[in-house]
Protein backbone atom coordinates (compact mmCIF):
# COMPACT_ATOMS: atom_id res chain seq x y z
CA UNK A 1 0.00 0.00 0.00
CA UNK A 2 1.46 3.35 -1.09
CA UNK A 3 0.28 6.56 0.52
CA UNK A 4 1.34 10.18 0.90
CA UNK A 5 3.44 10.91 3.95
CA UNK A 6 1.66 12.87 6.67
CA UNK A 7 3.06 15.23 9.31
CA UNK A 8 2.45 12.39 11.79
CA UNK A 9 5.06 10.36 9.82
CA UNK A 10 7.80 12.91 10.53
CA UNK A 11 9.64 10.80 13.10
CA UNK A 12 9.62 7.81 10.73
CA UNK A 13 11.00 9.97 7.91
CA UNK A 14 13.72 11.24 10.25
CA UNK A 15 14.64 7.65 11.03
CA UNK A 16 14.91 6.97 7.27
CA UNK A 17 17.14 10.04 6.92
CA UNK A 18 19.32 9.12 9.90
CA UNK A 19 19.10 5.33 10.34
CA UNK A 20 22.43 4.87 12.12
CA UNK A 21 22.36 5.06 15.90
CA UNK A 22 25.43 7.29 15.70
CA UNK A 23 23.16 9.91 14.07
CA UNK A 24 20.23 9.54 16.48
CA UNK A 25 20.84 13.01 17.91
CA UNK A 26 20.05 14.47 14.44
CA UNK A 27 16.54 12.99 14.32
CA UNK A 28 14.62 15.45 16.55
CA UNK A 29 15.73 18.47 14.51
CA UNK A 30 14.91 16.73 11.24
CA UNK A 31 11.57 15.52 12.61
CA UNK A 32 10.55 19.10 13.41
CA UNK A 33 11.73 20.36 10.03
CA UNK A 34 10.05 17.67 7.94
CA UNK A 35 6.77 17.97 9.85
CA UNK A 36 6.65 21.69 9.03
CA UNK A 37 7.85 21.16 5.45
CA UNK A 38 5.10 18.58 4.84
CA UNK A 39 2.47 21.01 6.11
CA UNK A 40 3.85 23.79 3.89
CA UNK A 41 4.17 21.61 0.78
CA UNK A 42 7.96 22.03 0.70
CA UNK A 43 8.44 18.30 1.21
CA UNK A 44 6.50 15.69 -0.72
CA UNK A 45 6.82 12.21 0.67
CA UNK A 46 5.39 8.77 0.10
CA UNK A 47 5.60 5.61 2.17
CA UNK A 48 4.67 2.01 1.55
CA UNK A 49 3.37 -0.14 4.32
CA UNK A 50 1.96 -3.44 5.35
CA UNK A 51 -1.71 -4.02 6.05
CA UNK A 52 -1.09 -3.62 9.78
CA UNK A 53 0.24 -0.09 9.18
CA UNK A 54 3.98 -0.69 9.52
CA UNK A 55 6.03 1.53 7.19
CA UNK A 56 8.45 -0.59 5.18
CA UNK A 57 9.69 1.91 2.61
CA UNK A 58 9.63 5.56 1.75
CA UNK A 59 10.97 8.37 -0.38
CA UNK A 60 10.75 12.13 -0.22
CA UNK A 61 11.24 15.11 -2.45
CA UNK A 62 12.38 18.46 -1.16
CA UNK A 63 10.88 21.28 -3.23
CA UNK A 64 13.62 23.85 -3.79
CA UNK A 65 12.73 27.44 -4.69
CA UNK A 66 15.41 27.71 -7.37
CA UNK A 67 14.25 30.61 -9.51
CA UNK A 68 13.85 30.63 -13.28
CA UNK A 69 16.99 30.08 -15.32
CA UNK A 70 17.96 30.73 -18.89
CA UNK A 71 15.76 28.47 -21.01
CA UNK A 72 13.70 27.16 -18.09
CA UNK A 73 11.00 29.37 -16.60
CA UNK A 74 10.07 26.82 -13.90
CA UNK A 75 11.17 28.30 -10.55
CA UNK A 76 11.27 25.03 -8.61
CA UNK A 77 13.58 22.03 -8.55
CA UNK A 78 13.09 18.78 -6.71
CA UNK A 79 15.69 16.81 -4.79
CA UNK A 80 14.91 13.18 -4.03
CA UNK A 81 15.81 12.35 -0.42
CA UNK A 82 15.20 9.75 2.28
CA UNK A 83 14.81 6.74 0.00
CA UNK A 84 14.78 3.79 2.36
CA UNK A 85 13.44 0.24 2.41
CA UNK A 86 13.44 -2.20 5.32
CA UNK A 87 15.98 -4.99 4.72
CA UNK A 88 13.28 -7.69 4.61
CA UNK A 89 11.43 -5.92 1.78
CA UNK A 90 14.20 -4.78 -0.57
CA UNK A 91 14.18 -5.55 -4.31
CA UNK A 92 10.36 -5.76 -4.37
CA UNK A 93 9.64 -2.41 -6.03
CA UNK A 94 8.72 -0.42 -2.92
CA UNK A 95 11.41 2.27 -3.28
CA UNK A 96 10.72 2.53 -7.02
CA UNK A 97 7.02 3.11 -6.37
CA UNK A 98 7.72 5.76 -3.73
CA UNK A 99 10.25 7.62 -5.91
CA UNK A 100 7.88 7.53 -8.90
CA UNK A 101 5.09 8.89 -6.70
CA UNK A 102 7.35 11.77 -5.61
CA UNK A 103 8.24 12.58 -9.21
CA UNK A 104 4.61 12.45 -10.33
CA UNK A 105 3.46 14.71 -7.48
CA UNK A 106 6.16 17.25 -8.31
CA UNK A 107 5.31 17.11 -12.01
CA UNK A 108 1.66 17.83 -11.21
CA UNK A 109 2.93 20.99 -9.52
CA UNK A 110 4.94 21.93 -12.62
CA UNK A 111 8.42 20.75 -11.63
CA UNK A 112 10.45 18.97 -14.27
CA UNK A 113 14.05 19.01 -12.98
CA UNK A 114 15.21 16.68 -10.26
CA UNK A 115 18.45 15.65 -8.58
CA UNK A 116 19.60 13.20 -5.95
CA UNK A 117 22.62 11.74 -4.25
CA UNK A 118 23.06 7.97 -4.32
CA UNK A 119 25.03 4.99 -3.15
CA UNK A 120 26.60 2.42 -5.45
CA UNK A 121 23.92 -0.09 -4.37
CA UNK A 122 21.05 2.19 -5.41
CA UNK A 123 22.55 3.68 -8.57
CA UNK A 124 20.94 1.10 -10.89
CA UNK A 125 17.48 1.92 -9.53
CA UNK A 126 17.86 5.62 -10.27
CA UNK A 127 19.42 5.04 -13.67
CA UNK A 128 16.48 2.78 -14.56
CA UNK A 129 14.21 5.73 -13.76
CA UNK A 130 16.16 7.98 -16.14
CA UNK A 131 18.55 9.75 -13.76
CA UNK A 132 21.97 10.39 -15.27
CA UNK A 133 25.23 11.68 -13.86
CA UNK A 134 25.42 15.39 -14.53
CA UNK A 135 28.75 16.55 -13.27
CA UNK A 136 30.11 16.86 -9.80
CA UNK A 137 28.35 18.80 -7.10
CA UNK A 138 30.50 21.21 -5.15
CA UNK A 139 29.75 22.84 -1.85
CA UNK A 140 30.98 25.76 0.20
CA UNK A 141 30.42 26.56 3.85
CA UNK A 142 31.16 30.07 5.03
CA UNK A 143 31.62 30.70 8.72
Amino acid sequence: MLRAALPADASTLALHRFPAEADANERPTYTAWVETALKQGKYLGFVTGLERGEVISGAGLTVLDWGPTRGDPQPFRGRIVNVWTHLDHRRQGHARAAVLACLAAAQRRGSSRFSLGTTPEARALYESLGFRAGGAELGLTLE
